[in-house]
Order: structure tokens, then sequence, then C-alpha cells
């Protein structure tokens, strides 16, 4: 493996259960989490130490998505619905009752919200009136993870049906339907340049697949010992990572797939638990991670 040096910069306790989610904040340096307690914070990497709650809600928060242009953060809750924090006021601007299935993952584009539920359904809501302007359901399993290609006009969904199903963000037609896990699809996300959707399974592989050549299998990896939670790209589109629940963080060549890096807790002081969730922030670079064990890292990577 490459020479890669990792630091353990921070451990942060302020979350009472486990972590689930991490999500972008309206400065480089700042992010937002939640997880099993309903207690959304928001973090400084200048002063980490120091988080700050924005909301708090009856139930576990599986998604968070903060949209810049408006200055939204959107709360996707495990029952029933939304909500829509204005981070300029800190009050509530908005909510909505949807379903009684758990929501996995929100997407903004195009002031559409998209929306994954547990019970398969992908509900596109108006940002601006929270109407729902159309959805669909292609499996009664869940829909567990979303990622947009603005460039071909995508919306592509991972389930847990082990399939990734490819959308047309245009008319919201099924552009393709991929058969690509042996079980759930648990994180999908495109490369920076869009050549490639990595996805990500409960069973413990990471598949490349070539968007230029129709989603054809590009690579094929046994990536963990366990499921993978979570992948993200680094802010230079050079490197990604994986998490998984088999406690460990992994770093990977993004133009090779060659792995580069083990974070775990005997080498580096990691997460006694599952890994639930990784946000590679833009500021310094650094990457950080969340777990079952409450805690959140921070890492600082170096190549």
């Amino acid at each position: 493996m490459s020479k890669v040096e990792v630091n353990k910069l921070h451990t942060l306790g302020g979350h009472k259960d486990c972590v689930y989610t991490l999500a972008s904040g309206p400065e480089s340096h700042q992010f937002f989490s939640s997880g099993a307690d309903g207690v959304v914070a928001l973090w400084d990497l200048n002063d980490p130490e120091n988080g700050r709650m924005i909301a708090k809600v009856e139930s576990s928060v599986y998604a968070l998505h903060y949209h810049a242009p408006r200055n939204v953060l959107i709360i996707g809750k495990n029952f029933e619905g939304i909500h829509l924090i204005d981070m300029e006021t800190r009050k509530e601007v908005g909510s909505i009752k949807l379903s009684r299935a758990a929501i996995f993952d929100i997407k903004v584009v195009q002031d559409h919200i998209i929306i994954a539920f547990g019970d398969g359904m992908v509900r596109i809501l108006n940002l601006s009136t929270l109407e729902t302007i159309h959805e669909f359901q292609a499996s009664e399993k869940s829909a567990r993870t979303l990622a947009i290609n603005e460039e071909a006009g995508h919306l592509s969904i991972g389930y847990s049906d082990n399939h990734i199903r490819v959308y047309s963000l245009h008319d919201w037609s099924l552009v393709q339907e991929i058969d690509a896990h042996k079980i759930s699809v648990f994180s999908i996300q495109y490369s920076s340049d869009y050549r490639y959707l990595v996805s990500g399974s409960r069973d413990a592989h990471i598949k490349v697949w070539d968007v230029k050549n129709g989603y054809s299998l590009k690579e094929s990896i046994v990536a963990h010992m366990f499921a993978i939670n979570h992948l993200d790209y680094s802010p230079d589109g050079k490197h990604f990572v994986t998490c998984s629940m088999d406690k460990s963080i992994k770093v990977w060549d993004a133009e090779t797939f060659q792995l580069l890096k083990v974070i775990d807790k005997a080498r580096h002081a990691g997460h006694g638990t599952s890994v639930n969730k990784l946000h590679w922030s833009s500021y310094n670079n650094l990457l950080v991670s969340g777990s079952d064990d409450r805690s959140i890292s921070i890492w600082d990577i170096n190549f």
C-alpha cells in the first residue's frame, strides 16, 4: 500500500446514542451530525469540542441534507417526514408528514427535494411548497441511498433488493436497472468527473460502474469483512473512503481502486463499533466519521 499518514485529531462525544449521519455545514469548516438520540448538532472544525444543538426531534435521524443556496438544513426522521431549519434564524421554516416509513437519504437538485424511504418509495417535493410533484416505488424493499449526476441528468438509487436503478432527472423515467450486489446496496456515489458510480453493499463489496459505457461493471472488490455502510470522495476527487460494520475505515485510490490505508482501533485508536457515516471536508482535507460507539472522530489524512 502507498504511503498515507493518518492522525486522529479529535474524538467528539456529544451524542448520547449511535451517530447515524453527517452532512456538510454552512461554512467549509462546519458540519452537522445526528443519530439515534434525535439531536441535530452543528460542529466547527476550528473549535471541535464545542458543538451546538440545532434541533431535537422525537425519533432517530438517518438523513441530513444542507442546501446552501437557501441556507436550509433538511432533517429526515425515521418515521413521518422532514423538518426544514433556516440556519440564519435557527428557526423551523417548514415540516411535512410524508410516511410512517424511515427516511434513509435526502438530496436536493433543481429546487426539488428527493427523499428515499424504507418502504421503497421515492418522493420528489417542491422545495418551496413541499408539495409532492412525483413519486415512484420500484421495490417494496428500502430505497437506501441516492446519488445525483447532473451532467448526465441521472438520479441513481440503491435499494435493499440488491439493485441500483437509474432515473432521468428530467421526467423521472427509468433509464436503467442494475442487478448490482448480492444483498442490500447501502451507499452509492458518483466520482467527481462522473466517469464512475461506486457502490458499497451489505455484502462487503465495492463495485465500480462505468457510467460512460452504460453502467457496465468495471471493478468488483472484496473491501471489508462486514457491511459497507457509507463511502465518500475526497474534495479533490483523487481518493475515496469506505466505512463498515467491521469498525474500520479504508482509504482508496479513485483512479486505480487500490487500497491505500486501513484506519482501525488497533492502529489508529479508531472506532470501537460499527462506523456508520463519513464526511470528507474541503477544510484542510479533514475526514469526519460517526459510529455506533456514540462518538465522532476527526482525521487528518496526508498523501
